[in-house]
């Protein structure tokens, strides 16, 4: 057995395989995701309707679907996944094609995308794919492009649940090494954020506020073993990268 052939055994049933597969599922995901991602869609993306968008790794769409619901008119997805790609043409989103991210970007124009997001995908790569991704991403953006990549955080207390919660993950990042690999591939600009709650109801209010309270315990942690008060942390399982050409 080669060693990539796990992907191929693994990916075409990504969703049932992780027990996410029914509609019930997908939608409890939806409706759950749905608040952090249109903030996203707010603070990050152009105003401009016709953005040109890729969504590298789109899953059964879920993003897709809230830059739909928020008028964006240019964007697509491409996922390797027969199943996740069924699914999201079975919720009504045909934007999406089954492929291989790196055919698909190869096959691109150089600057002809404004933006590229990909959510949950680059710790499924190998560090020598990381780059190879990297370097394409680079080309296919406009000169005024942004890539939007969420992954899984290292620094995170408990990053072993995401890193180690699925068999085809192969990297872990945190916001140092991930600043590390764009700025030396030609983005100019790389901010991180983190995950932490977005407030959209009570529950989701008494969470925020307990978040903050946790975030100061696990600072003075990092403070006892190091004296480092000062360095940025990011301590949620994942987190979100924002990159500028």
């Amino acid at each position: 057995m080669s060693e990539t052939d796990y992907r191929a055994r693994l990916y075409p049933q990504y969703l049932s395989t992780r027990g996410v597969s029914t509609a019930s599922g997908i939608e409890s995901e939806v409706a759950s995701r749905a608040p952090y991602l249109d903030r996203l869609i707010r603070r990050y993306l152009s105003p401009s309707r016709g953005t040109r968008i890729l969504e590298l790794g789109c899953g059964s769409g879920t993003l897709l679907a809230r830059l739909g619901a928020a008028g964006y008119l240019d964007a697509v997805g491409v996922d390797a996944s027969e199943e996740q790609v069924q699914r999201a043409r079975a919720r009504g989103i045909h934007s999406v094609t089954k492929g291989d991210v790196f055919e698909t970007l190869e096959q691109l124009e150089a600057r002809s995308k404004d933006a590229i997001l990909a959510f949950d995908i680059i710790e499924h790569l190998t560090k020598k794919e990381v780059v190879r991704l990297t370097e394409e991403v680079s080309r296919v953006l406009s000169p005024t492009g942004i890539w939007i990549i969420h992954t899984v955080n290292g620094e995170s207390p408990f990053f072993g649940r995401v890193r180690y919660g699925d068999f085809t993950h192969e990297t872990t990042f945190t916001q140092r090494s991930i600043r590390q690999i764009l700025l030396a591939s030609g983005f100019r600009s790389v901010q991180c954020h983190e995950d932490a709650p977005v407030v959209h109801g009570i529950a989701s209010l008494g969470r925020a506020a307990l978040w903050s309270v946790v975030r100061i315990g696990v600072r003075l942690m990092l403070a006892a073993e190091t004296g480092d008060i000062r360095s940025p942390m990011i301590i949620s399982q994942n987190f979100l990268t924002i990159a500028s050409k």
